[in-house]
């Protein structure tokens, strides 16, 4: 019978917690970037002009067909030769964490662009009707009129979506990155627990999940009330 010994885990505390800011890291930046470039193709979604229209959706129905991991695979193969040929960078220089961020924020982009467009079109339109009597241009209309009423009532599945992604950033192991998945592997296949750190990892996720799911279900309840 297999023996558990989790003597292995204080010790890693340093090097699991440096893994979480990897793991947080890339969470809080793929999600500001996609919601901000999300806003902006959902918009373009919502174009009269169809140039616009079609690279919107030609970009979200890309990134929505593609798996994520391949995504992933091709950010790491394709920024560093970029990065070196545009930027002047080293040959050889560590870009892990910046691929992975540009690949998870641009695949991120393409579902939040279909939250935030879901979001824009549950605004009345009278409301849009009410802000160009007033003599706003559609610019105006959108940032202060429909745009702080969508994002209002998008909050929970923006919030949902952001927990998938947090979830999701393991798939960096393909990089080799130390993010918090990758750095309790390496921890546990050092010392021969490979089990031990995977279940201790597994409730770490499932803790931090958990509780966002609950702020989740709270913010939906109020915004229901409301």
């Amino acid at each position: 019978m297999y023996e558990f010994d989790w003597s292995s885990i204080p010790g890693a505390l340093p090097f699991l917690w440096q893994g979480m800011t990897v793991t947080l890291e890339l969470t809080a930046t793929a999600v500001v970037v996609g919601i901000v470039w999300g806003t902006l193709l959902a918009m373009m979604r919502l174009s009269a002009m169809p140039l616009l229209a079609w690279f919107a959706a030609g970009y979200v129905n890309l990134f929505r067909s593609i798996p994520l991991l391949m995504v992933l695979l091709w950010f790491f193969l394709i920024v560093p030769r970029l990065l070196e040929s545009l930027l002047g960078f080293p040959p050889g220089s560590d870009m892990r964490l910046t691929s992975a961020m540009v690949g998870f924020a641009l695949f991120e982009s393409a579902y939040y662009a279909e939250i935030i467009r879901a979001g824009i079109q549950s605004v009345p339109q009278g409301q849009v009707a009410a802000a160009y009597a007033l003599g706003m241009s559609y610019g105006q209309a959108m940032r202060l009129v429909v745009l702080p009423q969508a994002f209002r009532n998008m909050v929970p599945l923006l919030l949902t979506q952001a927990i998938i992604l947090f979830q999701d950033t393991s798939l960096v192991y393909v990089s080799a990155l130390a993010d918090f998945f990758g750095a309790a592997y390496k921890v546990g296949d050092r010392d021969g627990r490979l089990v031990e750190l995977l279940l201790f990892a597994g409730a770490v996720y499932f803790v931090m999940c958990y509780a966002a799911s609950l702020l989740v279900k709270r913010l939906s309840r109020k915004g229901t009330a409301a």
